[in-house]
């Protein structure tokens, strides 16, 4: 479970718009990741740019790296996610469950293969 230091860790690494956009691009890339040079090409940032946001997403538990061959891939840390998200939401009913409905539909909305594929 995410702690408050935790959270507020997490939300400054997001709270740039080059991080926000690398976490982006590697919830959608899915567990394979992406190469720090595909995600700079994709940006439009140089590799040092990009090798600068990875290490701060890093270092709030955000993402992930791997090697595979010369390359080392990124790809988001899921549970950190979800870890943030829940400790956003963990107080959010307040006994009425009626408030948080719409958010917990909205993510299993995002998160349904057959939803995404166009399919419900």
């Amino acid at each position: 479970m995410i702690d408050e230091r935790q959270a507020l860790t997490a939300f400054a690494a997001l709270a740039q718009e080059t991080r926000l956009q690398i976490v982006r691009l590697l919830v959608q890339a899915g567990p394979e990741g992406m190469a720090s040079g595909v995600l700079g090409s994709e940006l439009g940032v140089s590799a040092s740019t990009v090798s600068f946001h990875l290490k701060e997403l890093d270092h709030a538990g955000l993402i992930q790296a791997r090697r595979e061959g010369r390359s080392i891939i990124y790809s988001a840390a899921y549970p950190a996610l979800s870890g943030l998200i829940a400790f956003l939401m963990r107080d959010c009913c307040q006994g009425r469950p009626e408030v948080c409905t719409p958010a917990v539909a909205s993510l299993s909305s995002c998160c349904n293969p057959l939803t995404e594929a166009g399919h419900a």
